[in-house]
């Protein structure tokens, strides 16, 4: 009888420890919502700046350093299955690019430059391919708990869709002019390309790694690149417009910036190439940290459903 006690009470506290998922990898259920939140570093991949050679607008290997800014972010992370999750996103930067930061003789010469606000809305899928899970405390058969070094460790890829917000400035007399009512390239004037919007969608895609603090915190840090459908967060795509008709119509600062270059200026003149219309891309790079909202202490729970049961009022 004493033996089959001892059995009775192992397969309790063993069904316990699962109710708990205490050291299981099925855990992922006590943390399927968060709240995300980020902050980092900020890289555009269009025509302006970039390192010393030919521009590739799409291209990580086109990255800036000089021309790193800031963004961050907040979010809402569903875990639906231990593999899986969705998050939505809101986030907030600055893009820059600057001609004037590079030794590449055509991009130097050019001399063009902007900084953009970038405001983007996304929701993205999640595979996670690798997860190490376990935390709480695991029971012993005399009641008294045995703790346990907790983990949650997770690398995850990702990729999405979303909607961008930009408006390129650049700088004029001391102070940041928004190009696009310029029209630098002749946008909506006799003979030149459309107005472009300033709105745009985007595939973000990326991978993050992330480790726990405690049970509501984790931490870690994500790559994201994000494809978009436009080619003039820049401000620059096509050709350049006659300058003469833009300070005509337009204004002094719209012949000025759509064309201020100040050597081999022969190079960039009416109808010759200003940019490669090839569509612009940007990457950040994130510090998170993510708020559990959806854990309960189960055992915690439980004692207070035994107290209350012993002490009735």
């Amino acid at each position: 009888m004493k033996y089959l006690l001892y059995i009775s009470l192992f397969f309790v506290g063993t069904a316990y420890a699962q109710h708990t998922n205490f050291n299981t990898q099925r855990n992922w259920s006590l943390n399927k919502k968060e709240i995300m939140f980020g902050i980092g570093a900020t890289q555009f991949l269009g025509d302006l700046g970039g390192r010393d050679q030919i521009g590739k607008d799409y291209s990580l290997a086109d990255l800036d350093l000089p021309s790193t800014s800031i963004g961050g972010m907040i979010g809402f992370r569903y875990r639906f299955h231990p593999y899986f999750a969705t998050t939505t996103s809101l986030n907030v930067g600055l893009l820059k690019g600057n001609d004037a930061l590079t030794n590449e003789i055509i991009r130097e010469s050019r001399n063009l430059h902007f900084r953009s606000i970038i405001v983007e809305l996304s929701h993205r899928f999640e595979i996670i391919i690798l997860a190490n899970e376990k935390f709480g405390a695991r029971y012993s058969l005399s009641g008294h708990s045995k703790k346990m070094r907790e983990t949650n460790t997770q690398l995850y890829l990702f990729g999405g869709i979303g909607v961008a917000y930009f408006n390129p400035k650049a700088k004029y007399n001391g102070s940041w002019t928004a190009l696009r009512p310029l029209s630098t390239e002749g946008q909506g004037l006799d003979g030149g390309p459309e107005m472009y919007s300033r709105i745009t969608a985007t595939i973000p895609l990326g991978i993050g790694f992330r480790v726990g603090l405690n049970r509501m915190w984790r931490i870690g840090i994500e790559a994201t690149y994000v494809k978009t459908f436009s080619d003039y967060i820049d401000d620059v795509s096509g050709e350049y417009y006659d300058r003469n008709i833009l300070a005509t119509q337009v204004g002094d600062d719209a012949a000025y910036l759509s064309n201020p270059s100040t050597q081999n200026s022969t190079w960039f003149g009416t109808g010759q190439q200003r940019g490669d219309e090839q569509k612009d891309a940007y990457f950040y790079l994130n510090l998170t940290f993510y708020r559990n909202i959806t854990y309960k202490d189960y055992a915690k729970q439980r004692r207070m459903n035994k107290w209350k049961g012993r002490y009735k009022f």
